[in-house]
């Protein structure tokens, strides 16, 4: 009797265990083919032209149409965007509010510990904006930190901070702001005598600010032998979604090859050639340093 009813237990397990695994529990897909099926991706951003922004309710930059693009080529043909902080990306693609990140995010290794990048889409360097008549003769990061009185807004999270003290800026020369626009801001209000960001970010914020309380140094003195300058960008993914990445890596090369990728950075803004990535540069070379 004992054995008939461990046998029934074990006939009674074994029905519910199959019952609660079948094919169509979501559990079962990948994201990539959860995605497949919705035909949706969800796009984390941080409003920062020319890599990612939204202009009168649409989604603009080159970044976000590399990732439209790719996406369709994957058959994922609706993109949604969800604005974030730019702090905030990371943890949010981990936390899964949304699929990916579309930022033009550079490739560092500590950003690569806590999320997973797809191979470089461009490459950009540095800028800096001053106050008008650039009163301190700022011309390279090596002139700020030669004057402590000196002080620099750089965007929260940005890679910037760390390229700053690299460059022998001092850690109470350097404060953080929210965003692009609060760091041009603090840079007009006399509570920061710099700001830096990407070159093209800081060129395109100051254009568009039309503000002639603000210069643009145009003659920027790259840093040199600081790793993570130039730097590349590329979509990010959490670390759980390693097969969303691969799928997203190769139909990404081939738009780089049938030259889809150069048309839309020259079309956002981009030199074709000088921001495209040359081949020999990967993820895996830019995490090692292999590159710097």
């Amino acid at each position: 009797m004992k054995h008939l009813v461990k046998g029934l237990f074990l006939a009674i397990s074994l029905i519910i265990v199959a019952g609660c695994s079948n094919g169509n529990n979501d559990d079962d897909q990948s994201s990539l083919e959860q995605l497949q099926d919705a035909r949706r991706v969800t796009i984390g951003f941080s409003n920062e032209a020319p890599y990612a922004y939204e202009e009168n309710g649409e989604l603009k930059g080159a970044a976000v149409e590399i990732a439209t693009a790719v996406f369709a080529e994957l058959g994922i043909d609706h993109v949604e965007g969800q604005l974030a902080e730019w702090g905030q990306l990371i943890p949010g693609v981990q936390a899964g509010q949304f699929d990916v990140i579309t930022a033009g995010m550079a490739i560092t290794p500590d950003r690569a510990e806590n999320a997973l990048f797809g191979e470089p889409e461009m490459m950009y360097g540095e800028g800096l904006v001053v106050a008008a008549g650039n009163p301190h003769q700022l011309y390279s990061y090596e002139d700020i930190a030669n004057n402590p009185d000196i002080t620099v807004v750089v965007m929260e999270g940005a890679t910037e901070y760390e390229f700053l003290l690299e460059s022998g800026v001092s850690e109470d020369q350097i404060t953080t702001a929210s965003d692009i626009p609060s760091t041009f801001s603090a840079v007009q209000a006399g509570r920061a005598d710099a700001t830096t960001g990407t070159e093209m970010t800081v060129r395109m914020a100051f254009e568009s600010a039309n503000n002639t309380d603000l210069e643009l140094v145009e003659d920027f003195q790259q840093p040199e032998n600081i790793e993570g300058i130039p730097s590349y960008g590329a979509a990010a993914f959490s670390l759980e979604n390693e097969q969303l990445r691969d799928a997203y890596n190769e139909a990404l090369q081939e738009l780089k090859e049938d030259g889809t990728v150069q048309e839309i950075l020259e079309a956002n803004g981009f030199h074709p050639e000088n921001n495209f990535p040359p081949e020999d540069v990967t993820t895996e070379s830019i995490i090692s340093g292999e590159n710097y």
